[in-house]
């Protein structure tokens, strides 16, 4: 199977201009106690750094050129009339403008490549960073990640920052005070004027960067706000196509565009302002050192190339300055993009620091190499939380979460909506990691596992599946280029896509994840022959037959039980109870807390046993609705499940809803079968009442079915 071959940062080889610049921009050896990759990556360029300093002092000094020509022009040969003198002079200029040239190429090449270097060194701990960047759970991502803005996108714009002119501009900053120092030497009238007109030009560079600082953030918040909203629109355009919700969409991404766009045009107004005003301020000055000049030379004190000369080298000194303030936009967001790069790589205070938490990007502690897995899982009090409305206190989730499991264990997960299956699940597949509590697989946290080896011991199906770009046999592999054949046709067929995979018009080599090019249902059976690739021991899957079919619930049920066998452990968020029948354990879930957890039919037999008294109605009640929410009953069963007599179990108990007796094979089939086969076709209505105490709701319920049987329809 043709899976592309990648180097181990993920990156294409180097080519042959990558080496030709390495001479010129590979760092000397790094110190490898630096935890931070940031750091490092900037102590790695400081070589580069240098030499382009080296060559800016090169660049300057031959900036004399002119001035030092024009004198010798004025006071020496228009003095003597030599034309030999003047060719002479003439050819020195060519040689040294060559040179010019010559060393400012090489500049701008040496930081082109830095910026090409820095992206080498951090484009794989900054998209890394992406993916686990909000693993901690939901809300609790770093500063950049709550921006909007990605390290991937700030590192572009530091790469952008560094092959532009702006920085060639800070380069030549230092060299001003030489420039200045030569006008002294001309007269020190005409230097303290240049030095009063670079005052004033520096003054206004600080105005347009205090003016500027608050408008450039504001505006890339908003720019990332209405990037992300653009993003997810794009990637629910045939929904809101189909709800006629394009133009209201439309209307508020435009708001956001035009924000952030109003926010960048005022900073950008300023800036522009200020530029203006110091280009036209240098211009004043360079006439007004020419007047000062011509009364100089008037009284006798300089000669005319001197005038001449003064003019040109103040106009180099500000030249850095003029140049900086035309790029103060660029400058201000490679900073800000500095200074997320730093938060991120856990260089700076963010939100991770400031809950406690190490940065995500820190250096790990070394890791031995553990054996693989057997699968025994074991969750000890796993608590999980995320932020309040509106920065407020923070809610559970999950809550003291506690159970084990043994190599071959099959657990399914049941619960109402937002009982925390999904939630649990990311836990379990190290996707989150809890604030308290310990999750251990084969006796060892996640963490003492490196991320990629954990992973091949773990398959997990979302409920959510995307595909990547790439070919099918490539997203069924994980794209591991070491990837077997044989090992993609056995999950393939494991999961019953193979016969779907051939029908395809490239068969495994079809390109998918750029377009509808599958249904629904082939995805999520796509996704669970990637979850099982590898023969992974532990497999979470997260609401598998969401969009299956009865052929594929029926393919299902026979993967579950093949993986059950090989001595997988498997743990299964379920809806449908259909999902659960060749499982042998189950937990209930109920506002994230383990309401029972226990062998499969035990469990159930706790549930739909008959209950009395007013208190047990109640008990009764809660339990089952956190099995199962309304309008999930009856859809697995083929006879109905017991009746409860007149205990107020019936709305959402194990008939209302049918998850208890349905979830164990026997199903209320409340939607399916249940009204036919209740006694001389009895009335199919469900108990309103789930769980009252009092029981009156199930009682009426009871007597109103009761001319057959007394069952008890599930809705």
């Amino acid at each position: 199977m043709a899976i592309p071959a990648t180097r181990p940062g993920g990156r294409p080889p180097a080519t042959s201009s990558d080496d030709v610049s390495r001479q010129a921009s590979d760092p000397a050896p790094e110190p490898a106690a630096d935890p931070h990759p940031y750091r490092r990556a900037r102590a790695g360029l400081r070589r580069s750094f240098i030499l382009a300093g080296l060559f800016s002092a090169g660049v300057n000094l031959l900036m004399l050129t002119g001035p030092l020509y024009m004198l010798q022009i004025y006071d020496r040969v228009l003095a003597s009339g030599s034309v030999p003198t003047l060719m002479g002079l003439f050819v020195i200029v060519v040689v040294a403008y060559g040179f010019l040239g010559l060393y400012e190429a090489v500049r701008a090449r040496i930081l082109s490549r830095a910026g090409y270097r820095l992206d080498r060194l951090l484009a794989g701990p900054a998209f890394a960073f992406q993916l686990r960047g909000t693993g901690s759970g939901p809300g609790n991502g770093n500063a950049a990640g709550a921006a909007g803005v990605g390290p991937s996108r700030d590192l572009d714009t530091l790469r952008g920052f560094l092959a532009g002119p702006a920085v060639r501009g800070l380069f030549d900053l230092p060299w001003i005070p030489i420039f200045l120092l030569t006008v002294f030497l001309i007269h020190p009238w005409l230097g303290w004027l240049t030095l009063a007109g670079a005052g004033v030009v520096a003054g206004l560079a600080w105005l347009n960067h205090l003016s500027g600082r608050g408008e450039l953030r504001a505006a890339t918040a908003g720019e990332a706000e209405a990037a992300r909203f653009a993003e997810r629109s794009r990637r629910s355009a045939e929904t809101l196509r189909a709800l006629g919700m394009a133009g209201a969409v439309t209307a508020r991404w435009r708001a956001l565009h035009d924000a952030g766009l109003a926010r960048g045009q005022r900073g950008g107004d300023r800036s522009d302002l200020f530029a203006a005003v110091s280009r036209a301020f240098r211009l004043l000055l360079q006439s007004m050192l020419l007047t000062m000049g011509a009364w100089l030379a008037l009284h006798q004190q300089i000669s005319a190339g001197m005038i001449v000369g003064a003019s040109i080298l103040a106009g180099r000194a500000l030249a850095p300055v003029d140049q900086v303030i035309a790029q103060w936009g660029g400058i201000g967001r490679a900073l800000e993009a500095h200074r997320r790069l730093k938060t991120a790589f856990g260089e700076a205070p963010s939100d991770r620091a400031r809950a406690g938490e190490a940065p995500l990007d820190a250096a790990a502690p070394a890791r031995v190499s553990l054996p693989a897995p057997k699968g025994a899982l074991k969750l000890a009090g796993v608590t999980k939380l995320v932020p309040g409305p509106s920065g407020g206190e923070p809610r559970r989730i999950l809550d003291r979460v506690s159970f084990e499991l043994a190599p071959g264990d099959g657990l399914g997960v049941i619960g109402n909506s937002a009982a925390g299956k999904s939630s649990l699940a990311r836990l379990l597949v190290g996707g989150w990691t809890p604030e308290a509590g310990e999750l251990r697989l084969d006796g060892a946290t996640l963490d003492q596992w490196a991320p990629d080896e954990l992973g091949r011991h773990i398959g997990y199906l979302p409920q959510q599946v995307e595909m990547l770009p790439g070919t099918v046999a490539e997203n069924i592999a994980r794209f591991d280029p070491d990837a077997q054949e044989r090992d993609i046709f056995a999950a393939a067929r494991m999961a019953g896509v193979h016969e779907m995979i051939l029908g395809l018009a490239e068969g495994y080599a079809t390109r998918i994840g750029e377009g509808p090019t599958l249904s629904g249902g082939q995805v999520q059976r796509l996704g669970l022959a990637r979850a099982i690739y590898g023969r992974p021991k532990l497999v979470v899957l997260d609401e598998p037959n969401a969009h299956l079919d009865a052929a594929g619930e029926e393919v299902l049920g026979r993967t579950i039980a093949h993986l059950r066998k090989r001595g997988c452990t498997l743990v299964v968020m379920a809806h449908r109870p259909s999902v659960i029948v060749g499982l042998n354990k189950v937990l209930i879930l109920h506002q994230g807390r383990v309401a029972r957890f226990g062998d499969k039919d035990e469990i159930m037999r706790m549930t739909m046993s008959p209950l009395s008294g007013s208190g047990a109605g109640a008990e009764r009640g809660a339990v089952e609705d956190a099995e199962a929410g309304p309008g999930d009953a009856g859809q697995g069963g083929e006879t109905p499940g017991p009746g409860a007599a007149g205990n107020g179990a019936a709305g959402n108990g194990a008939a209302g809803n049918g998850a208890g007796g349905a979830a164990a094979g026997n199903g209320a089939a409340g939607s399916r079968a249940t009204g036919n086969r209740t006694g001389n076709r009895a009335e199919n209505r469900t108990g309103s009442g789930a769980g009252s105490s009092s029981g009156e709701e199930g009682e009426k319920t009871t007597r109103t079915t009761a001319r057959g049987r007394p069952q008890e329809a599930g809705r």
